[in-house]
């Protein structure tokens, strides 16, 4: 097939947010996060078929990005993550949780949560649905730039994993290249390291607003 597959041109790339007919839906198991929904779509021509998907709030991702000794430096964070089991370096980032919170917004709030910081300019790095098939969270990740420190006496007081966090700036090229090298595997975070990369080498006129639509997260919600 892919070698008689028709040519295209970038303009061809873009996706189609409507889901196929439910016939039947129900809901297996219910958890504190995400639920596992359990659904009976009809894709037409190819039958009736039954789809298990975990649900998930959404999510936002910051790449945090300030110059030292006139190098570009990212902020990673290392942090213990029980699903896995391991302890991975990651950019900071938290769920999409709180009712009527701008995505934007969410992220500064997970920035000063997470690493002390506050940035005052803020633009549209890049989107992430984490597993398509099966695990469709929606990530956006920011970047954030201008940065400041939180006043001490509005320090986020940590818990649980987060009081294990692990704060590093690196190059962006270095870790762009560990990405690369298979020394980092959070797909948000190798998703915001190589656009960042990419991103700066065309002058950084990729970005899109702070407020950008946001096609997937839409779609999401709308299944609710």
């Amino acid at each position: 097939m892919s070698l008689d597959a028709p040519r295209g041109t970038g303009a061809d790339l873009v996706e189609d947010w409507t889901s196929e007919p439910v016939l039947e839906s129900s809901t297996p198991f219910e958890g504190i996060i995400f639920d596992v929904v359990r659904d009976r779509v009809d894709l037409g021509e190819g039958g009736v078929v039954t789809r298990d998907y975990v649900t998930h709030p959404g999510a936002v991702a910051v790449l945090a990005l300030r110059e030292l000794d006139g190098v570009d430096h990212v902020l990673m964070i290392r942090q213990y993550r029980h699903a896995t089991g391991a302890h991975v370096w990651e950019l900071p980032a938290g769920l999409l949780d709180v009712d009527g919170e701008p995505p934007w917004e969410a992220a500064a709030r997970e920035l000063a949560e997470e690493v002390d910081l506050i940035a005052d300019e803020w633009h549209v790095l890049a989107d992430d649905v984490t597993s398509p098939g099966a695990f469709p969270e929606t990530v956006r990740i920011f970047l954030a730039r201008g940065l400041r420190d939180v006043e001490e006496e509005d320090a986020h007081e940590r818990t649980a994993e987060e009081l294990s966090l692990r704060p590093l700036w690196v190059p962006l090229d270095d870790a762009v290249d560990a990405a690369l090298a298979g020394r980092i595997s959070n797909s948000a975070t190798l998703v915001g390291l190589l656009s960042a990369g990419l991103s700066r080498a065309r002058g950084w006129s990729t970005l899109r607003d702070r407020d950008a639509a946001w096609p997937a997260r839409e779609a999401q919600r709308a299944r609710g």
